[in-house]
């Protein structure tokens, strides 16, 4: 997405926002935050990287006392140190789906690549010995109580169906609270999506009619919340659940009326709750759910969600990431809102909304609400009008909760507005930390994971985030699948498809400069004065670190820094280019020569881009000191110092410099030359290109052409002569040297003549017959002295059966011979005429 299309984006939301009655206070500029510094995969340092030749390394459980991280992936569950995830020590439980379930499995149509695997999906703590671990197994779902201490599995599992989905990329949550296992997803194969508990407290679910409380939900988050906890009203602990559903036509507080595809939502239960007595039984009688919004209603999609209590219920805030919906398929854009458990309260304590049939819509119920308030807790209250349990509710309060599961009030986030809408960014995991700073106050550190592989650490400031770093951690593009932070070991651990990586919570020698420490506003970071620290490794006396504006605390103007000279020497007329590497994408370039601004504007040949000062045409007026600042907030830190000469030109000779024109006029010679010599082997590369063309052909046609003359299609019958056996006439046969013999002459075959279609070239038969004895002398007719044998064929022509090169009889031989044959032949030429001429072919 180009950044004009996603700025017109970002204003277009800020606009409809304001209209829909979410006025903002910060202009679009403000909220997009840009990342201060980039990290590149080959700049990272204190990374520790862990996989084991399996995928999915998304379910994470992080036990900071014991210094273990548990990791579920595809058919194992790991056991890592979580002090170096590398270090080699981890151990290892190979649970893989048996041949027999992943058969089933690909039988039912599954992916045998991707889906026919044991992918562990839910991973806790059960009790002080064991943990609890479920996977999908191949569309079987099966649990497991693991020995924590011996790290294997159980001889026997339990089923998995109630407590696991079958699908691998269906969406999951769960948490075990006080021995219950609460969880949300679809379960079965083709069931619909629900919200239960299971394990060792009483079994609940929702309920499906005469409403479906959950219409095609696809669940996010979950998040337990004591709330009884010092609670003044004797109030129960509650499970929060984060999702996305399909929404119908809903008349609410924020729109009058809307068709909606998909909204965000958020659900909670209570934990003591055990289902009614008559009406509900088995079913959760304190279901209620709220529309959770953020920036746009119904263009978000809920992506993930993190929470953070700071030491009591009552401050429990928390931070969701929501994405563009499959409406903007061209764009990409990500918002992150924060909302307070005070804010979640007073929607659910809010007015119901019911489902209308006539309308076929939902609006807001103005009737009566019976007492004690439907969906509530258990409470003192409760408690003194005898409802100790939900069994001892009334119908009344039941049948209410069966048909207003929806709240009319929205959840709105802090401020009326998101902390940080960034365009091209899809944010898909969220994890958060609380830092207390120097100046007393405590920040919240968000690390936000990005569909690339990508970790963006923020920290929110006021309404405002304030985006520290962009890192990437993954080489090969792939979405952060999970996010988990250590307070102890100080790391924050990435979970995706391809392993674990542990990474730093800050980096503070990346910034060298107490100008660079102090812009950076990284609430681990401070400057003692010589060097930028992590504030958890010295005391604290003497650092200096500004999160609110972040440009207060060095004192003096050594925070700029200081740089070794760079010289540069050119000659007057070239171009010279002076870089400056700016390690902030948020500061401006100011360059200074000896000691006065430059504009960059073009002007005295000086141009300011990215890379640097660009000097073009040099003069010896630009010889000079030449700084490169970064400035950020106010401050500017050196980054880069030169002394540039540019030496005049050398001088001409005489004659050029009283023939002004005479270097312009060699130029134009030389160029003319060289179009000449390019022309000229243009065109004897043409005629070469003809000449072989023309070979080739000859070659190509050498069957019927030798040397552009044409053979004849077919050979006269000639009569046999002495030409045949003188060897002086060996020059004329030369050129039908492929019509002939060796020895000189026709060889002469009796049938058919060729017709124009038929080769001249024919194959020889394979064998002569054998040749009759010779006739006695007196009836050869003065022939029997003939060197070969003449015999007559259908009474109209001759074979020429065999000719040798035999020494003469007589001297005459040759002269007797001729004139004899020649009287034959033409004797027979007037008196043995036929229809048809049986002519002779070669």
């Amino acid at each position: 997405m180009s950044g004009g299309t996603a700025h017109l984006l970002t204003t277009l939301f800020m606009t409809v926002a304001a209209a829909l009655g979410y006025p903002s206070r910060r202009s679009a500029t403000d909220l997009d935050a840009t990342p201060r510094t980039t990290v590149t995969f080959d700049e990272l340092s204190g990374v520790r990287r862990f996989n084991a030749h399996t995928f999915n390394y998304s379910t994470l459980l992080l036990e900071d006392d014991q210094g273990i991280l548990y990791v579920g992936a595809r058919g194992a569950i790991f056991a890592l140190n979580s002090s170096d995830v590398a270090d080699g020590s981890h151990r290892t439980i190979h649970w893989e789906a048996s041949p027999e379930k992943q058969t089933d499995c690909q039988q039912k149509g599954k992916n045998n690549k991707t889906e026919c695997f044991n992918h562990v999906r839910f991973l806790q703590r059960l009790n002080s010995t064991h943990l609890y671990a479920c996977g999908t197994y191949a569309f079987h779902p099966l649990c497991a109580a693991i020995d924590a201490n011996r790290f294997v599995l159980p001889s026997h599992f339990e089923e998995g169906k109630e407590k696991c989905p079958y699908d691998p990329a269906r969406g999951y949550t769960g948490l075990i609270v006080d021995g219950g296992l609460y969880t949300a997803t679809r379960y079965e194969f083709r069931s619909l999506p629900d919200i239960r508990r299971n394990l060792y407290q009483r079994s609940l679910k929702t309920e499906e009619s005469p409403l479906h409380w959950l219409n095609d939900a696809e669940f996010v988050a979950s998040v337990l919340v004591r709330e009884s906890r010092d609670s003044p009203v004797g109030d129960d602990d509650k499970i929060y659940y984060f999702f996305m559903e399909r929404a119908g036509e809903e008349t609410t507080s924020f729109f009058d009326k809307s068709q909606v595809a998909r909204v965000a939502r958020v659900a909670r239960v209570c934990k003591s709750d055990v289902g009614g007595k008559k009406i509900l039984q088995r079913k959760w009688t304190s279901f209620m759910k709220a529309r959770l919004v953020c920036y746009i209603p119904y263009y978000e999609v809920l992506r993930s969600v993190c929470s953070l209590d700071g030491g009591g219920w009552a401050s429990t805030v928390f931070y969701a990431a929501f994405t563009l919906s499959a409406q903007w398929r061209t764009m990409e854009a990500s918002a992150v809102c924060r909302y307070s458990i005070s804010a979640v309260q007073r929607a659910f304590e809010g007015p119901y909304m019911e489902y209308q049939d006539s309308a076929r819509k939902w609006s807001r119920y103005d009737g009566a609400v019976p007492e004690p308030r439907p969906g509530s807790c258990i409470t003192d209250h409760s408690r003194k009008k005898g409802y100790n349990s939900s069994q001892d509710l009334p119908n009344s309060v039941l049948d209410f909760v069966k048909l207003h599961p929806l709240m009319f009030e929205e959840v709105k986030p802090a401020g009326a507005e998101p902390l940080l809408v960034k365009k091209s960014v899809a944010y898909s995991q969220l994890a958060v930390d609380r830092v207390q700073a120097l100046d007393g106050h405590s920040y919240d550190v968000l690390f936000m994971g990005t569909g690339d592989g990508w970790i963006h650490k923020a920290v929110v400031v006021g309404s405002g985030i304030h985006i520290v770093e962009e890192v990437q951690v993954f080489k090969d593009l792939q979405p952060v699948e999970s996010l988990v932070i250590s307070q102890a070991q100080r790391n924050l651990y990435v979970g995706a498809a391809s392993g674990i990586v542990q990474v730093p919570l800050a980096t503070c020698t990346r910034y060298t400069t107490c100008y660079d420490c102090i812009l950076a506003r990284d609430p681990y970071c401070a400057w003692d004065g010589r060097a930028c620290r992590a504030t958890t490794t010295v005391d604290s006396t003497g650092l200096v670190q500004d999160i609110q504006s972040g440009n207060k605390g060095c004192r003096s103007i050594s925070g700029r820094g200081f740089l070794p000279w760079k010289n540069r020497t050119v000659l007057q007329g070239d171009d010279v280019l002076l870089p400056c590497d700016q390690r902030s994408n948020l500061a401006r370039a100011v360059w200074l020569l000896n000691g006065s601004e430059v504009l960059g504007t073009g002007q005295d040949r000086l141009r300011v881009g990215v890379d640097g000062l660009l000097v073009t045409d040099t003069l010896p007026q630009h010889s000079g000191e030449y700084r490169c600042y970064g400035e950020e907030l106010g401050l500017q830190t050196l980054l880069a110092a030169y002394r540039l000469t540019v030496l005049p030109e050398l001088p001409r000779s005489p004659t050029a410099a009283s023939s002004p024109h005479a270097a312009s006029q060699t130029a134009n010679d030389m160029k003319v030359a060289y179009i000449s010599a390019i022309v000229t082997l243009v065109v004897l590369c043409a005629v070469l290109s003809i000449v072989l063309l023309y070979v080739s052909c000859l070659e190509k046609r050498k069957g019927k052409y030798v040397l552009g003359e044409p053979r004849p299609s077919s050979v006269e019958l000639q009569t046999v002569s002495a030409n045949c056996l003188r060897k002086g006439h060996r020059e004329q046969e030369e050129e039908e040297e492929e019509l002939t013999y060796p020895d000189g002459c026709l060889r002469i075959i009796p049938g058919e003549a060729p017709t124009a279609a038929t080769s001249p070239v024919k194959e020889l038969p394979a064998a002569v017959p054998p040749l009759p004895p010779p006739l006695p002398t007196e009836l050869t007719n003065g022939m029997g002295a003939l060197p070969n044998v003449l015999r007559k064929m259908n009474g109209n022509s001759y074979m020429l059966l065999q000719q040798q090169e035999e020494p003469l009889a007589s001297p005459l031989y040759s002269a007797s011979f001729t004139e004899e044959l020649s009287k034959i032949l033409e004797k027979r030429k007037h008196t043995q005429l036929v229809e048809k001429l049986d002519e002779s072919s070669v």
